[in-house]
């Protein structure tokens, strides 16, 4: 059932003469230390950009500038969540369509949530930024109440509290389940890669 709370109405993004136009990783981090006071916020921002800078070039076999441009699109998906709750994720992408920034990496951040956004997710950027969003804050919430946090944590504990509605109840267990349909990985395969990855971003 679709929940299109926050409908961009469009699914083209920013000029494709601006394809390969990155902005530095600092530039990001100025925006988001402006835009984002909540540690928390700003915490799973850069989990879900280590995982999918990881992803690329693991995974995908990407390049330097490839990569970089997944570990953007991770830093900066919900870069206006906070600021701006009831337009998101609309201004962020008009601020990045304003830096003249590749529409690869715009169309990324809208399709992160296609029931909300109304976007598709198309390349695998876009299905594994809307795979590792909801499993990332997830599987962080789960290691917070470990004593060891990360340390030995296991697929099984993780698929486990999946399956206790009470547990990150925010979390979007459809979200999940629809996004890992999307790609041809298995979910143990994805938390197992995600525990691995963002054990270290605290």
């Amino acid at each position: 059932m679709s929940s299109l709370t926050h409908a961009l109405g469009r699914s083209q993004f920013g000029n494709p003469a601006n394809k390969g136009n990155l902005i530095p990783l600092e530039e990001a981090y100025s925006l988001l230390n402006e835009w984002v006071p909540n540690e928390r916020l700003h915490l799973h921002m850069q989990q879900v950009a280590a995982v999918m800078k990881a992803w690329a070039l693991e995974k995908e076999g990407a390049d330097e500038q490839t990569a970089r441009m997944w570990e953007l699109a991770g830093l900066l998906h919900d870069a206006d969540w906070e600021k701006y709750p009831t337009e998101h994720c609309r201004v962020i992408i008009e601020k990045l369509e304003e830096m003249n920034v590749d529409p690869d990496l715009i169309h990324c951040i809208a399709s992160h949530g296609p029931r909300y956004f109304g976007v598709e997710p198309v390349s695998n950027m876009d299905k594994m930024i809307y795979v590792f969003d909801e499993l990332s804050g997830f599987i962080h919430a789960a290691a917070l109440i470990r004593p060891t946090r990360y340390e030995g944590m296991d697929v099984k504990s993780v698929l486990k509290k999946l399956k206790t509605p009470s547990f990150a109840a925010q979390v979007s267990r459809d979200d999940i389940h629809d996004a890992i349909s999307r790609i041809d990985h298995s979910l143990e395969e994805i938390i197992t890669f995600i525990i691995e990855h963002q054990k270290n971003v605290l």
